[in-house]
C-alpha cells in the first residue's frame, strides 16, 4: 500500500544520503593522501623512491639493509593522480613472478607477445637492480637463467656492469648446473641452521642473499629441473635464496595443476598496469603500476656500476 511505498522511498533516500556522505568522505581522504604524497615523495630514500627521483642520481651504496623495497605504485581509477608506493619487506619472504602473458589487463592485450616479453624482462632487470642497489656490498648476488638467450638485450645492463655472479646460464646444461648449485646451497644452509652449526659451513660459501632470475620458463627445463625449481621456491626464502620468474603461465600449461603451488607461492607483478591486486580491507581492486626507468636515463646503469665498484673494493 501507500505506507509501504513511502517507507521504501524513505529507505532509498536514506541509502542515497549515506552513499553520498561516504563518497564525500572518501574524496576528502583521497585528497588528503594526494597532498601528503606530494610532500613525502621527493624526500624518500632510494629503497622507497621511483627511478625518476633525484635521490637515485646522488646514489651511494648503503651499509645497512632497508626494511622494505618499492616494487611499484598502486592507484585507484577514481584518483589516477594518487600513487601509493607498493612496498615489500626485506629480506624477501617470497619469490616474484613477472607475468609476461597477454591474458591479463587491457594494457597487456594492446601489446604483441614479443613486446610484452621484452617489457617483462626489462621489469625484472629493474627490480634486480633495485635489490642490488639497496643492499650493502657483497650482501646480495644475482644469477640468471636465460635458456635460449632471448633476453640478451634486456640483460645487458646487468651483464656489462659485472653485477651478476656470472654469465647468464644457457641451454639445458646451464639450467641444470645453476639449479644444482643453488639447491645444494639451500640444503647446506638448511642443515646448518637446523643443527645449530652455522660455523661449519664451507668457508667459500656465499652466505649473502641470492636471487635467481629465470626467463622463458619452462624452456630448457626437464622434470628434474622443474622439481628443483619448486624446491627452491618452497625452501629457498628461509635461507636466503629467492626466485624471480619471468614467465607466461600458459607456456607451462602442459604441467597442469602440478605447478599450481609454484605460481601461488610467488608474488605476481606485471610489466604494464594491471588491476589484479585486491584490498581485503576496503575491497578495492588496486591498479598496479610498474616502476619504469625514464626513457633515455642512465640511472640504472649508474647504480649497477656503483654496486660493482663497491663490491670490488669490499673484497680487497
Amino acid at each position: 500500500g501507500g505506507a509501504g511505498d513511502t517507507a521504501r522511498a524513505a529507505a532509498r533516500a536514506k541509502c542515497e544520503e549515506l552513499t553520498t556522505q561516504a563518497r564525500q568522505a572518501l574524496d576528502r581522504d583521497l585528497a588528503q593522501l594526494s597532498a601528503e604524497s606530494d610532500v613525502v615523495e621527493p624526500a624518500l630514500p632510494p629503497a622507497f623512491a621511483r627511478w625518476d627521483n633525484p635521490v637515485w642520481h646522488a646514489y651511494r651504496v648503503p651499509m645497512e639493509i632497508p626494511m622494505a623495497l618499492r616494487l611499484g605504485d598502486l592507484q585507484l581509477p577514481e584518483t589516477p593522480e594518487l600513487r601509493i608506493p607498493f612496498l615489500i619487506r626485506l629480506p624477501l619472504e617470497r619469490g616474484l613472478w613477472v607475468d609476461s602473458g597477454r591474458t591479463g589487463s587491457e594494457a597487456a592485450m594492446m601489446l604483441d607477445e614479443d613486446q610484452l616479453r621484452k617489457l617483462a624482462v626489462d621489469c625484472a632487470v629493474s627490480h634486480a637492480a633495485r635489490l642490488l642497489g639497496v643492499y650493502p656490498p657483497g650482501e646480495f648476488t644475482v644469477h640468471v637463467i636465460d635458456p635460449a638467450r632471448t633476453a640478451a638485450a634486456s640483460l645487458a645492463p646487468l651483464v656489462e656492469s659485472g653485477a651478476l655472479a656470472g654469465p647468464p646460464a644457457t641451454g639445458a646444461q646451464g639450467v641444470s648446473d645453476t639449479l644444482a648449485r643453488l639447491t645444494q646451497r639451500v640444503d647446506l644452509v638448511t642443515m646448518a641452521v637446523r643443527g645449530g652449526a652455522a660455523d661449519a659451513l664451507p668457508p667459500d660459501l656465499d652466505t649473502g642473499e641470492q636471487l635467481l632470475i629465470v626467463n622463458d620458463f619452462p624452456h630448457g627445463f626437464d622434470d628434474r629441473a622443474v622439481t628443483q625449481l619448486r624446491y627452491l621456491a618452497d625452501e629457498g626464502p628461509a635461507v636466503g635464496v629467492h626466485l624471480m620468474m619471468v614467465a607466461d603461465r600458459e607456456d607451462a600449461s602442459a604441467y597442469g595443476p602440478v605447478l599450481d603451488p609454484l605460481w601461488r607461492s610467488l608474488l605476481r607483478i606485471t610489466p604494464v598496469p594491471d588491476d589484479h591486486l585486491a584490498d581485503p580491507w576496503v575491497r578495492h581492486a588496486w591498479t598496479y603500476q610498474p616502476l619504469p626507468v625514464p626513457p633515455g636515463s642512465a640511472v640504472l646503469r649508474q647504480v649497477l656500476d656503483a654496486v660493482t665498484a663497491a663490491r670490488r673494493n669490499w673484497r680487497r
